[in-house]
């Protein structure tokens, strides 16, 4: 896979801004609806308009289900986001992004063509907590040896190993694997520092790319292009030559 400068990392960026478009009418009415419904509090009825499962930044759990979004509501929308969202007007503070719905802002929140929300990428002072407190519990769970990070970034399996890619603090990725067998308390088989995040196109694909010595692992994350692609890929090369290819599940992210 070809790696994005940042040139064209800027390009694609602007491209999304350049395209966005006014909403029409009907979908401000989808988007009034759902102000509206937020000014009331009607976390019942916000709960209905609500594509599942709502992702949140890892390690917080995604948001799975009705019930689940009407305990978490408080801890979603918070004054701040809320006050974003019901002063916004639907015609000036929205977008149409094309294929990849209607944005408010700067991208707070997306709604699909349908109503329905999808996204929402703020976070509350409750779950930056939260956040934290997870973290801090993950890194008593390792080995001493990698319990150090700022940021995990995900959990993967193959049939052979069990992979962990964190953030040491700018941009500084680590690799971690045990083999399939053991457990991430144990101390791991291999270690890598000093990642790359490769962005591959806007359609969301991307990898993580690690080197030691001849050696090159590349954890791919598909999300589109390929016909019923695996959620993830594991590739080991040795110089140019692939000499291990394997699925992967995602396990956290």
């Amino acid at each position: 896979m070809k790696k994005v400068n940042l040139f064209l990392v800027l390009v694609l960026l602007l491209s999304i801004f350049v395209s966005a478009q006014t909403v029409k009418p009907e979908y401000q009415k989808c988007i009034k609806s759902f102000i509206d419904t937020l000014k009331s509090d009607k976390k019942e009825v916000i709960a209905e308009m609500v594509a599942y499962p709502l992702k949140r930044e890892y390690p917080i759990p995604d948001v799975v289900d009705k019930s689940d979004f009407i305990k978490r509501y408080d801890e979603i929308f918070d004054t701040t986001l809320k006050n974003e969202i019901t002063k916004s007007n639907p015609a000036k503070d929205w977008s149409d992004m094309g294929w990849r719905g209607i944005m408010l802002n700067q991208g707070n929140v997306w709604m699909d063509f349908d109503g329905r929300l999808t996204s929402v990428n703020y976070q509350s002072k409750a779950e930056i907590d939260l956040k934290k407190k997870l973290i801090e519990a993950q890194k008593k769970e390792l080995d001493s040896s990698i319990a150090f990070f700022q940021k995990p970034i995900c959990i993967l399996e193959t049939d052979k190993f069990k992979i962990r890619i964190d953030n040491l603090g700018n941009k500084n990725y680590r690799y971690v694997s045990w083999s399939i067998d053991k457990a991430m308390s144990e101390k791991p088989d291999l270690i890598i520092y000093r990642g790359n995040f490769v962005v591959e196109g806007s359609g969301g694909n991307h990898q993580y790319e690690f080197k030691k010595e001849n050696y090159t692992y590349e954890c791919a994350f598909i999300v589109a292009g390929e016909k019923n692609p695996p959620a993830a890929k594991l590739t080991i090369y040795q110089g140019d030559k692939v000499i291990l290819s394997q699925n992967a599940k995602i396990i956290a992210k």
